[in-house]
């Protein structure tokens, strides 16, 4: 290849189609999590990101972390303002607020056990919740057994019609008595 084909290649690559864009600059994030009480790596965490530019919606992402713990994402541009929340089984749910304003940006994230749901009327702060950690399901109380219905005690007989016998007597309304 001469000089001059190489050239022409080059004045080329910097030609594009009239609508041809560079690409922007992007930050290489790097979200490290970890269990609070023992600093092992927790996998499987869903950690969200939603990412806003100059006040204009740019998406939402979402990186599973892996068996280090870790989240890595290249696809948010620098100069984003970046909201992050991250929800693991068993533990609170995560969430902070970030600028990409570096090529580079990596955090590490502690993650709590649930804590008691706060409240004006009683000071709950750093008390463990009442529930415990994983799925909740709601447990309804078992209905006693049903036993066989006893039979009420002393229950009248029943009503019996009986008919009026015939009788020869007179119908004036007295009976005679009969005869030996």
């Amino acid at each position: 290849m001469t000089l001059g084909s190489l050239a022409q290649a080059q004045d080329k690559k910097e030609q594009h189609g009239r609508k041809w864009k560079p690409l922007p600059d992007l930050t290489h994030i790097v979200i490290t999590v970890e269990k609070g009480y023992n600093g092992q790596p927790l996998q499987n965490a869903a950690v969200i990101f939603h990412a806003t530019r100059g006040g204009e919606n740019d998406g939402n992402l979402e990186v599973k972390t892996d068996p280090d713990g870790r989240a890595v994402l290249d696809l948010i541009e620098v100069g984003s303002h970046v909201t992050l929340q991250i929800i693991a089984p068993g533990f609170a749910t995560y969430a902070s607020e970030f600028d990409a304003d570096a090529p580079n940006k990596e955090m590490l994230v502690k993650m709590l056990r649930p804590r008691a749901q706060v409240s004006m009327y009683e000071n709950n702060d750093g008390k463990a919740a009442t529930a415990k950690p994983g799925v909740q399901e709601h447990v309804a109380p078992k209905k006693p057994t049903a036993t066989p219905a006893k039979p009420a005690a002393s229950a009248p007989p029943p009503v019996t019609s009986t008919t009026p016998s015939t009788s020869t007597a007179p119908a004036t309304g007295t009976q005679s008595e009969p005869k030996q």
